[in-house]
């Protein structure tokens, strides 16, 4: 996606364009059909630190946007509110990729096309059908992969900010193991629609009670059937607004502590609020609940050996030196042994590439598909993932146990994924409330 660094004379003209051009007229342009002559122009919609969001971003977006609600059969908003909704995940969006520029964050192309592969895996394609898919749907293949690109940088970038902010203590562990949500987290899974308003820093207490009134009102509207996704993307400031405030499948420890208590005694279709907590309020309501299974968790004790493409080595090179690797190994050569002289995950080749027992959640897709159907005792023909290609020994299989260690290594990961949102959404704010944030959109 181009973005431009500063503003020249012709944007400059662009801007000016705009402005004559009025609100009213841009809003019917977006909200029918778009004038081929307005989607050449570069226009400037906002300005946003050193960068800027161009109004063929805005269009674009605001198609796919439209094209997924439709699809999903999600009433759409009015236009302004999705306009505004959309403009403000771009800023959002547009402020991470120039932190992520200034702090180094980046993605190279080697890492980008094993994402898209694993995207057209994941669908049950191969990169061509793929791609045929997409220009069927009217997507530029090139533009989706620098949509993922950026994605991925958003997410690396996300993960080195935010990771530093998360402090748990034993204090924080032994709270959750003793509490009822770690009851729950193995019976049931959540599926939790919220909405979140969020006041200025700077808001006085009639702000405050006025905000709380409105809420009180949305409340009311859907306890008497108004659509929860509708009003979500309508009058969320919540990062998930877009999706209809859906926050998916969650055990009650992954959800954000300032609501899980009032998830576990809710029941289908409730609506709960509105809960105001500093400068927020949300409100929740239980779209959908399963069982996890009460059965115990299978694990696998599993060995791999990983060969890394690089700067110096492609993604072929390494698919021929794993394959060389597994045909040694099928003429008597011992796993562990390669492993220790070839594989390239530190933290596994010096044990001969022992990961222990493991679940399939712990790897991502390709790896956990692998290992799932592999035998006990068979090594797996080379494989690719986002990482690189993979060898993969299943030495046996069992049943959890669910020993003191267990349960305080997976208390430990559900703490950290439900603070990593809290901080993330917060975060969010912060990066916002500092940016330089000048609309155009709205000038006439």
């Amino acid at each position: 996606m181009q973005r431009l660094k500063f503003i020249t004379a012709y944007h400059a003209a662009a801007i000016a364009r705009l402005r004559n051009f009025g609100t009213v007229a841009l809003l019917s342009m977006l909200s029918f059909n778009l004038n081929a002559d307005y989607q050449r122009l570069e226009a400037i919609v906002a300005v946003v630190d050193d960068d800027v969001v161009l109004a063929s971003e805005l269009i674009a977006r605001l198609e796919t946007v439209r094209r997924s609600m439709r699809e999903n059969n999600v009433q759409l908003p009015p236009g302004d509110v999705l306009v505004n909704q959309i403009m403000e995940r771009l800023i959002i969006e547009n402020i991470q990729m120039q932190e992520a520029e200034k702090r180094g964050v980046t993605v190279d192309d080697e890492t980008l096309a094993r994402a898209v592969n694993s995207f057209a895996s994941n669908n049950s394609m191969t990169l061509e059908e793929f791609r045929q898919n997409l220009a069927a749907d009217g997507t530029n293949y090139r533009q989706f992969r620098e949509e993922i690109r950026s994605e991925l940088i958003i997410t690396r970038l996300q993960r080195a900010m935010i990771n530093r902010r998360i402090s748990i203590t034993e204090q924080d562990v032994q709270a959750l193991l003793n509490s009822p949500f770690y009851q729950q987290m193995f019976s049931d899974e959540y599926r939790v629609g919220h909405i979140m308003r969020t006041l200025d820093d700077d808001a006085s207490e009639a702000d405050a009670e006025a905000a709380l009134s409105e809420a009180m009102g949305f409340v009311q509207e859907l306890r008497d059937g108004a659509d929860f996704a509708q009003m979500a993307i309508a009058n969320s400031s919540a990062s998930t607004a877009l999706e209809g405030g859906d926050l998916g499948w969650r055990r009650a420890g992954e959800l954000p502590t300032l609501f899980s208590d009032a998830v576990l005694d809710m029941t289908v279709g409730d609506i709960e609020g509105p809960i105001a907590t500093g400068a927020t309020i949300h409100i929740i309501k239980l779209l959908d609940q399963r069982g996890a299974g009460t059965e115990r968790m299978a694990q696998t004790n599993v060995s791999h050996i990983l060969i890394r493409p690089s700067e110096i080595v492609t993604t072929e090179q390494a698919r021929v030196q794993a394959q060389s690797i597994y045909d040694r190994i099928q003429a008597g050569e011992d796993f562990a042994a390669l492993a220790r002289e070839y594989s390239e995950d530190p933290a596994s080749a010096l044990n001969g590439g022992e990961l222990g027992w493991s679940t399939p959640d712990q790897f991502v897709p390709q790896f956990a598909e692998v290992m799932v159907a592999a035998d006990i005792g068979a090594v797996s023909a080379p494989f690719e993932s986002e990482f690189g290609w993979h060898l993969l020994l299943v030495e046996d299989r069992r049943e959890q146990d669910m020993s003191d260690e267990a349960r305080r290594n997976m208390a430990m990961d559900l703490l950290f994924r439900r603070r990593f949102e809290e901080e993330r959404q917060e975060w969010l704010k912060e990066i916002r409330d500092e940016a330089f944030v000048e609309l155009r959109l709205n000038e006439s």
